[in-house]
């Protein structure tokens, strides 16, 4: 889980690079990966022999550390009054409904 919240930190430092001034102040590194070579399975219409997955062992890396000014941003809400015209209907009588369909 720790990863995750590495990973998510350095998605949002990412998203925010629009609007930021970085420096970066440390290198980062890749993760040391060894990796011993595994069999994998022989086919001829039938299946002659079973394979085998390889042994890895994965040692964690280090991102890289950076300093970030981001903008200065205010929000605010303000209180408006707006008039709002009223709106009247006149539904057509039945009879001027009839009149209509005789036309």
């Amino acid at each position: 889980m720790n990863k995750f919240h590495k990973v998510l930190a350095v998605m949002g430092v990412t998203l925010a690079l629009g609007a930021c001034d970085v420096d970066k102040t440390e290198e980062g590194e890749m993760p040391d990966v060894e990796a011993d070579a595994g069999e994998l399975p022989e086919y001829e219409v039938e299946k002659t022999e079973d394979g085998e997955l390889p042994d890895v062992d994965v040692e964690g890396g280090e991102m890289p550390e950076y300093d970030v000014d981001t903008a200065d941003v205010d929000v605010g809400t303000k209180t408006k009054e707006v008039e709002v015209p009223t709106v009247d209907v006149t539904m057509p009588d039945e009879e001027d409904e009839e009149e209509d369909k005789d036309k």
